[in-house]
C-alpha cells in the first residue's frame, strides 16, 4: 500500500467528504475482493461518482484503477496524477492500447473501475452497455463487481451547476461478484440485471423529491426519459461533426 501519490489522494478525499459533510453510506463492500483482479463495473451519473467508488474500495484496504480519457492528460496536474495512480489512459481512437493495459493490471491482482455506460447517463437510468468489462474480466480471468452510487448527480452531473458543497446523501451499493463467462453476451447481460436490480433496491429507499431534475421519470422526477436522453445525445454528436466538418474541409 505504497503510493505516496495515491495515500495523499486518500486522505485528500477524506478531507474534502468531512470539510463539506458530505453523507455517504455503504452497504455491501464485503463483495469486494480482499484480494486479487477484478473488473469494478459503475455506474455513471455524474462527474464525481468515482470518488464514492474508489472511498468504498479504501474501505476494504484497496486501490480502484480507473479508465479515463486520455485527453485528461493535457491537463499538467491530471497527467502528473495518472501517472503516479496507475490510472489507464483510454484513446478513443485507439483503445486497444488501454485495454491491453487494463487486462495487464487485472492479471496482476488489481481492481480496476471501468463504466458499462461509457458516458454519463442523463436519464439517471442504465444506459445501453459497452461490452467492454465483460470481455476484459473474461480475458484475465477475474470476477465483474457491480457497484452502484446513487445521489451523486445532485453534486455535478451533465446540464446542470455543479454544487461541491452538495450536503445530500449519496448512497453507495456493492453487489456479489459475478463470474466471467466465454459467452460475452451472457456475462453482459449479467451484469446488466445485477446492477438494475442494486440500482433499483437503492432507489426504493432513497427519499425522492417529486418533479426534481435529479429524480428519473420513471419514478416522477424531471429527468429526460432514456429516449429523451439518448436524442439528445444524438443532436450532441451531429453538432460537433458538423462542427469539424468545416476545420477539415480547410
Amino acid at each position: 500500500m505504497a503510493e505516496p501519490t495515491f495515500r495523499t489522494l486518500e486522505i485528500v478525499a477524506d478531507l474534502y467528504v468531512w470539510a463539506t459533510g458530505t453523507r455517504i453510506s455503504y452497504s455491501g463492500e464485503e463483495n469486494i475482493p480482499e484480494r486479487g483482479g477484478a473488473v469494478v463495473a459503475i455506474n455513471h451519473t455524474s462527474y464525481v461518482d468515482f470518488l464514492p467508488a474508489a472511498l468504498a474500495v479504501h474501505r476494504r484496504h484497496r486501490r480502484l484503477r480507473f479508465m479515463i480519457k486520455a485527453e485528461m492528460q493535457q491537463v499538467k496536474v491530471v497527467n502528473f496524477l495518472i501517472q503516479r495512480t496507475k490510472t489507464i489512459p483510454v484513446d478513443r481512437e485507439a483503445g486497444a492500447g488501454a485495454y491491453a493495459v487494463a487486462v495487464q493490471r487485472l492479471r496482476e491482482g488489481e481492481l480496476v473501475g471501468v463504466y458499462p455506460e461509457a458516458t454519463i447517463s442523463r436519464s439517471f437510468e442504465l444506459k445501453e452497455f459497452k461490452t467492454g468489462a465483460a470481455r476484459m474480466a473474461v480475458q484475465a480471468g477475474v470476477p465483474i463487481v457491480p457497484l452502484i452510487v446513487w445521489g451523486a448527480q445532485r453534486t455535478w452531473t451533465k446540464d446542470h451547476p455543479r454544487n461541491l458543497a452538495n450536503k445530500e446523501p449519496i448512497v453507495v451499493r456493492v453487489g456479489t461478484p459475478l463470474p466471467a463467462t466465454e459467452d460475452i453476451s451472457a456475462t453482459d447481460a449479467a451484469l446488466r440485471e445485477s446492477m438494475t436490480t442494486l440500482l433499483h433496491e437503492v432507489q426504493a429507499h432513497y427519499p425522492h423529491a417529486a418533479g426534481a431534475w435529479w429524480v428519473p421519470h420513471r419514478l416522477g422526477g424531471g429527468a429526460p426519459t432514456l429516449a429523451e436522453a439518448a436524442q439528445m445525445e444524438a443532436d450532441e454528436a451531429a453538432a460537433r461533426a458538423a462542427a469539424r466538418s468545416p476545420r477539415q474541409a480547410g
